[in-house]
């Protein structure tokens, strides 16, 4: 159905993650920075995946990233791309590519940040070809 727009679960809010969520509903995506080793990650927690340091905090990435890999999800009621995203920053995340032809979607395209409202909770950053 044309035009039609996939539902988007709200995500679940921890105390962990409320800081990350709060930033998503003024438009903005925050990636975790390692005030010990100096490593980006996604998703934000408050101990750092590379050397386990509690010093971490907090920094508002650029939006930009490059699709690392894709599928689309044609046995959906409304197909969907579903993609790993490399953002700018270093730090890899799951999403979705949106706002777009589904089968133009490449590896190695440029994205930048979208946000899509969730059913009753924060929006949830996607991405959309540049």
């Amino acid at each position: 159905m044309p035009g039609e727009q996939r539902k988007i679960p709200a995500p679940q809010m921890t105390p962990e993650t409320r800081a990350f969520w709060d930033a998503a509903a003024s438009g903005k995506l925050m990636i975790g920075k390692c005030a010990e080793c100096g490593a980006a990650h996604y998703y934000p927690r408050a101990i750092c995946p590379f050397c386990f340091s509690d010093r971490t905090r907090l920094e508002e990435a650029s939006g930009e990233g490059t699709i690392y890999t894709y599928s689309v999800m044609r046995r959906a009621a409304i197909p969907y791309a579903i993609a790993y995203v490399t953002l700018a920053e270093g730090p890899t995340m799951m999403t979705n590519i949106v706002d777009c032809d589904l089968d133009r979607i490449r590896i190695g395209q440029k994205v930048r940040l979208v946000f899509k409202p969730s059913e009753g909770g924060p929006p949830v950053p996607m991405f959309t070809p540049v």
